[in-house]
């Protein structure tokens, strides 16, 4: 394993403090427990977002803290889910008397975790809402699907809807239609090396694939010989596109997001191919978004996510966003 770290047992806590360094505007970072707020944070009379998830993933979920999008994120050990007390000492800090969203993403530990954070939160007086992110179409029972790129979307345009003053109730129903009209899937053509284990996290022979992966190296569809980028672009899409209703003439964000250890070249690659599919089948891809938003340490592979849009949910997507990694 050849990291650009110390300790591994640090990686997490270190990469915070360079965050925090590098971002000084837009964030502050506490230790104790560990979550990223937003710099102005809490904001009166402002509906809060707040999201969590393991670390590993960046720029999910610290790297959406800001200006448009979350008002704090829960780091958790890698890909480990943040715990209950991060949740409840994270919305102490950015609670604005508007109430609160938290996006949960579909793993067990997170939504068990959330659960209790939840009731903690109330318990306090705090009006907390949740949106679950289950978007993974490599899953085919809908209530198992995984959270991927969806979370990035939801976070985004949820963030929007709070930004512009909307009620907690407005905010949580616009975070439902995102997950609603969002669907995902990706593709691994390596494993990942977690610092903490000093060795890949699962085993996938040369010159071979895992198709539908998840983004902690669970098991995909299929394992398949490894293919040119079209033909992976076309399983993907077709997958997606099978389970998200659209018809000729809807508009859609694509967003490609790298794993980790996908040089942004290809993710163009994909992209060129995966535009060509759907605008040859009469779709209008309105908006993209094509780099890492939502990775897995160092996977090489990709992911895809395809968003149905609206006249809201377009308008959100287009509103200011000022955050370390995005802003427009």
């Amino acid at each position: 394993m050849q990291k650009l770290i110390n300790d591994p047992a640090d990686a997490v806590t270190e990469s915070l403090h360079g965050l925090q360094l590098a971002h000084p505007q837009l964030l502050r970072v506490h230790f104790d427990p560990p979550m990223v707020l937003r710099a102005d944070a809490p904001i009166r009379g402002k509906v809060a977002i707040v999201s969590g998830s393991g670390s590993g993933h960046e720029p999910l979920n610290v790297g959406y803290v800001g200006k448009g999008m979350l008002d704090a994120a829960c780091p958790g050990a890698i890909f480990t889910s943040p715990t209950p007390d991060q949740y409840l000492a994270a919305t102490r800090a950015v609670y604005g008397n508007a109430g609160a969203l938290y996006v949960v993403k579909n793993y067990m530990g997170g939504v068990l975790n959330t659960d209790v954070a939840v009731e903690l939160a109330r318990d306090e007086g705090f009006d907390i809402a949740t949106v679950l992110v289950n978007d993974d179409v490599a899953v085919e029972q809908a209530a198992n699907r995984r959270g991927m790129g969806a979370a990035v979307l939801v976070e985004k345009i949820a963030g929007a809807a709070a930004e512009a003053g909307h009620s907690l109730e407005a905010v949580t129903a616009i975070a439902h239609r995102v997950v609603q009209q969002a669907r995902s899937m990706g593709v691994a053509l390596s494993s990942c090396t977690a610092p903490n284990l000093g060795r890949p996290t699962f085993y996938l022979p040369p010159h071979y694939m895992e198709l539908g992966v998840g983004i902690h190296g669970e098991a995909g569809r299929h394992r398949l010989p490894l293919d040119r980028a079209d033909s992976i672009v076309e399983q993907l899409a077709e997958a997606i596109l099978v389970d998200l209703t659209l018809r000729p003439g809807d508009e859609v964000l694509a967003l490609v997001s790298g794993l980790g250890g996908t040089p942004l070249q290809e993710l163009y690659i994909v992209f060129h191919h995966l535009h060509h599919l759907l605008t040859s089948a009469g779709l209008v891809v309105a908006r993209q978004l094509v780099g890492n938003y939502i990775t897995s340490l160092d996977m090489a592979g990709c992911m895809v996510t395809l968003l149905r849009l609206d006249p809201d949910l377009k308008a959100f997507w287009d509103a200011p966003v000022h955050t370390p990694a995005l802003n427009w």
